[in-house]
């Protein structure tokens, strides 16, 4: 019998960089059920303060999930099939944004690499107030994932 290569976990600063090179990922919130709710979202990774920032709306069915149980993980594909990244965490919520430029419209402009971002702030800041914006940050305490040293 051929062995096969195992997958080989990956360091910390290689499972960092892999969260700070992709910008979408899976987040899993638990349900009231204890079942998974699984969303592909946008997200920032803050590496010093091991930090998951995401956009979302103070309607969005995972916001009442994380208000329930702030328990939540982010996965992320790598450059491969065979590659990927978890962040865990207990997830905070903020308030929503109801002044354009508070401190939670700001937080989530900041979240918008600079390349991207608008170019009418104050009309971009009226739009996340009116859509009813805020942050989910999800503190990262356990990091992990692997690779798989294959051809093909």
């Amino acid at each position: 019998m051929t062995q096969r290569p195992a997958p080989r976990p990956l360091s910390d600063e290689a499972l960092s960089s892999l969260l700070g090179r992709q910008q979408f990922g899976t987040l899993a919130t638990v349900k009231r059920s204890g079942h998974p709710h699984l969303t592909t979202m946008v997200y920032s990774w803050d590496p010093e303060a091991r930090i998951v920032r995401f956009s979302t709306t103070a309607d969005r069915v995972k916001v009442a999930h994380l208000r329930h149980n702030p328990r939540a993980a982010l996965h992320v594909p790598g450059g491969d099939v065979w590659s990927f990244a978890v962040a865990e965490g207990e997830a905070l919520v903020s308030e929503i944004t109801t002044v354009p430029g508070d401190a939670v419209g700001r937080e989530l402009l900041g979240m918008i690499p600079p390349d991207g971002r608008p170019e009418d702030e104050a009309a971009f800041l009226e739009e996340l107030v009116a859509e009813r914006r805020m942050v989910i940050r999800l503190k990262v305490d356990r990091l992990y994932g692997t690779a798989l040293d294959i051809d093909g």
